[in-house]
């Protein structure tokens, strides 16, 4: 699986969303491997930033555009015409999409569409692998001890599930009536977890509070301490994305497909574990437990089936909860302790780590 990821040197792939934490760190393995990267956001969301502080500006054809105006979006693609294209782009905080719902909206559904209706437009004449990447937040979420399947019911009780759920029926919908006919365009989606790592200073984020409640010297705020998660390395999602984007280039029955990238059971823990491994790592945090006075839903329990994508990709994950936790504390603790170190070199260095870590258990 790593040796295909040397496939996507010198190849033209655009990213959407590449300023947020996932498309940030998908910029930065892609450069590495050699590809030449065009990236489409609307802005830097946070502050610090991922994006500025590897300095992928300087490294790829970087490009302020909103997902939601379509005729510039075409046209971009239609100029670049794109080996790959990976779809991140997203309003993705639950509790903004109580806030501003339509926005959500507007950006995770009708931004999914536009990128859909550029890609008939643009009707390419030679291959275009394309990963439209939702979220496990797509399945009506029913607190089952399973995992979700690809073929289980989608839904959403908060804005921004919904959102997810409403772009992966237009998806379906384009793909049935409008995207079945070009044999050079491949087109699958991927839903992955809870990813963490370094470089995520989202809002309501768990890690990013944690981060910033340890810099700020406060104490944090767990309003769902019981709450389940699996915790899963962004490089682990990131790496389901480009084995999904090479493979059904190659093979006709992965594309217009569905697929789980999701971690196994061994990173499933709950909110209050985590947050007492992460002080065994960096022993400054400290916490107080709140009742959510705000009747915002919160689901208790999540998690993902990934077999499909094992049997089928041969993707799996490698990282338990420890290892995670370690790879995103390391990284936090080098920006923040080490001023001269170039972290664009050290996000190399760990993405190098992770795939020396695959290719070991590849061997056994």
């Amino acid at each position: 699986m790593i040796h295909m990821l040397t496939k996507f040197k010198n190849k033209k792939v655009i990213i959407t969303g590449h300023t947020g934490f996932k498309g940030s760190w998908l910029s930065t393995w892609l450069t590495y491997l050699g590809a030449s990267v065009v990236g489409v956001s609307n802005e830097i969301v946070t502050t610090p930033s991922n994006f500025k502080i590897n300095k992928i500006r300087n490294k790829i054809n970087h490009n302020f555009m909103d997902i939601r105006d379509v005729n510039k979006l075409t046209k971009l693609i239609i100029k670049n015409k794109p080996d790959y294209i990976f779809h991140l782009a997203a309003q993705s905080l639950v509790k903004k999409s109580y806030i501003n719902s339509k926005f959500t909206f507007e950006t995770n559904a009708f931004g999914t569409l536009n990128l859909l209706e550029a890609l008939r437009a643009y009707n390419p004449k030679k291959k275009c692998s394309v990963v439209l990447v939702t979220s496990d937040k797509s399945y009506r979420n029913l607190e089952l001890k399973r995992g979700y399947r690809e073929n289980d019911i989608l839904g959403g009780y908060d804005p921004y599930s919904a959102s997810k759920a409403c772009a992966e029926l237009i998806i379906q919908c384009y793909l049935k009536s409008f995207l079945n006919n070009n044999k050079y365009l491949k087109i699958s989606v991927a839903r992955a977890g809870n990813v963490i790592g370094g470089g995520d200073w989202s809002k309501d984020r768990l890690i990013p509070d944690c981060v910033k409640s340890i810099i700020q010297k406060k104490k944090l705020a767990l309003r769902f301490p019981n709450s389940t998660r699996p915790w899963q390395h962004v490089l682990e999602a990131l790496m389901g994305y480009m084995t999904l984007a090479l493979n059904q280039n190659n093979n006709e029955k992965l594309s217009h497909n569905v697929f789980n990238f999701g971690p196994n059971n061994r990173s499933s823990i709950t909110v209050l574990d985590l947050v007492r491994r992460i002080k065994l790592k960096w022993n400054k945090l400290d916490w107080k437990i709140f009742k959510n006075k705000k009747k915002v839903y919160e689901s208790k329990l999540l998690k993902l089936n990934s077999s499909k994508a094992f049997k089928l990709l041969k993707w799996k994950c490698y990282l338990n909860a420890n290892q995670t936790l370690d790879m995103t504390i390391d990284w936090y603790k080098t920006y923040y302790n080490n001023k001269k170190q170039d972290m664009y070199t050290f996000s190399v260095g760990q993405i190098k780590q992770y795939e020396s870590l695959v290719k070991k258990n590849k061997k056994k």
